[in-house]
């Protein structure tokens, strides 16, 4: 017996053609895997990681050897001299939020060099959402951004343009987010701060990291980016972390960013780990073999959706550095249609419709399909998008391999087949 049993025949071939096609670039994938984790274990090697650090605290928080040690580790894998990782964090933008407030004061400006953030990002700035909700705008902290030129790449014009002397604070979107546009590589990020501080070597750069990391061997903070963040149920969680999200960098901004966390005096040296703190060390040492498996599934629906005549971003041959696959279906009764699939092949909730509906920080109604065991966990085989031209779907992690191979061969089976 085979799991392709009952699929048709024209797709059991297709099948066996993209396992051939795609074989060179999952063995690249599986050396990556190997060179990252060999990074994650020297850092746990160095700081000494121990078994009562697994514990956590209560209360206050004071003294939480684990929580430090675990800060240790991030820094040494991003090699940065501090870290801040909390499970007081509720998600990747409430990181990039934290961020930013501890960076900017009233009348400083924040310039995306990337273009337009993504959705809940646009509301922390206040250029969407309520008014006196408590946005940046609110603050008088500015904000412009600087657009991509006409192949949605980094454009140094434009950001030339908009480098006024009041910006303080330039931010930089690694993944695509909602955005048509491909996601930016690490050397491409690298390239993006070498123009930028070679303009104003004083400006502090900011990297949004959310999808990224493990993506590639290197990550930006080793190209001379300040600060950079990103969530715990994203890749750096490697599946097991319930919440919470990091933030590394430079020492002094580190604190500054603490201190809006929690209080000015209190910083990043309080805040209990309760039960948290055992999936997030396990989970940031199995981090680069879970995002290898959810790339290597990407790879696959890339090939296997272009055979179906679909538009593919990134190609299954492209170079990957976040999770996100997108395909345009130009419709919206297929795009939901294969979310439904994807819900329907997930081992949460596989019984649940999907339905599109309004959500926060969000204009548009969304289609979400997310089966996970750790809600909205986006490390784990999620397909989701707005209902809007041209019908994008972003498909995105997979704890195995073998479940996204399934569960996409699937939705495929039952979209054309």
């Amino acid at each position: 017996m085979k799991w392709t049993d009952g699929l048709d025949k024209k797709l059991v071939t297709w099948v066996n053609e993209v396992d051939k096609q795609i074989a060179p670039k999952l063995h690249e994938i599986d050396e990556q895997v190997l060179f990252n984790q060999k990074k994650v274990l020297d850092a746990f090697r160095k700081e000494k990681v121990s078994e009562e650090e697994l514990n956590g605290s209560t209360g206050y928080g004071y003294d939480d050897s684990g929580r430090d040690a675990l800060d240790a580790v991030y820094a040494d894998v991003f090699k940065t001299e501090d870290a801040m990782v909390r499970p007081q964090i509720i998600s990747g933008t409430h990181a990039i939020s934290t961020a930013l407030w501890g960076m900017l004061r009233p009348g400083d400006k924040l310039l995306y060099a990337t273009g337009m953030p993504y959705d809940t990002v646009q509301e922390v700035i206040g250029i969407t959402g309520e008014p006196n909700a408590g946005s940046l705008k609110d603050f008088q902290i500015k904000f412009d951004y600087a657009e991509l030129n006409e192949k949605g790449q980094f454009s140094e014009k434009n950001v030339r343009e908009k480098l006024t002397d009041d910006v303080k604070v330039v931010a930089i979107q690694r993944s695509r987010g909602y955005a048509t546009r491909e996601s930016f590589t690490v050397s491409q990020i690298a390239e993006m701060i070498r123009f930028i501080k070679g303009l104003k070597p004083n400006v502090k750069i900011f990297i949004d990291n959310c999808y990224g990391e493990f993506s590639e061997i290197s990550e930006p903070t080793e190209f001379g980016a300040d600060v950079m963040a990103g969530s715990l149920i994203k890749n750096a969680g490697g599946g097991l972390a319930k919440t919470g999200g990091y933030i590394v960098g430079k020492k002094t901004l580190i604190t500054q960013i603490g201190n809006r966390l929690t209080t000015p005096g209190s910083g990043k040296d309080e805040g209990a780990t309760l039960n948290t703190l055992a999936d997030m060390f396990q989970g940031f040492f199995q981090a680069p073999h879970v995002t290898g498996e959810a790339i290597k599934g990407a790879i696959y629906e890339s090939a296997l959706l272009e055979k179906c005549g679909l538009d593919v971003s990134p190609k299954w041959d492209a170079p990957r550095t976040d999770l996100i696959q997108t395909v345009n279906f130009g419709n919206p009764d297929s795009m939901i249609k294969f979310a439904e699939a994807v819900q329907h092949y997930s081992p949460i909730n596989s019984y649940v419709d999907p339905v599109p509906s309004e959500m926060g920080g969000y204009d548009d109604k969304i289609i979400m399909a997310a089966g996970t065991f750790v809600q909205g966990a986006s490390v784990e085989f999620s397909a989701d998008g707005p209902l809007r031209k041209p019908y994008t779907l972003y498909i995105q992690g997979g704890l195995t391999y073998a479940h996204v191979k399934i569960a996409t061969t699937e939705a495929v089976s039952q979209l054309f087949f």
